[in-house]
């Protein structure tokens, strides 16, 4: 299944420079491992979102942790860029 996911910018750039390589998020979406995650960065201004170019990739759910210390409905979602992974 693919994901198409706003992120503000100042987080999606840490994921794409590797430093950050997971993804908290409410578990509105039934992730499952092996499904991609487009990630489309935002910037909230004035009470709306304002899409930004130039980070936007896709990445690979490659774990999902959703029981022991998580808030019920959200989970933890660890992630690589696609490009990681032969289909």
């Amino acid at each position: 299944m693919k994901h198409n996911i706003k992120i503000e910018q100042h987080y999606l750039i840490h994921i794409v420079e590797g430093i950050k390589t997971f993804e908290v998020r409410k578990n509105d979406r039934d992730y499952q491992v092996g499904d991609t995650i487009y990630f489309m960065p935002i910037e909230s201004k004035g009470g709306y979102d304002v899409y930004k170019s130039g980070y936007s990739t896709h990445f690979r759910i490659t774990y999902v942790h959703h029981c022991f210390g998580m808030q019920e409905g959200y989970v933890v979602l660890g992630i690589m860029p696609s490009e990681s992974f032969k289909d």
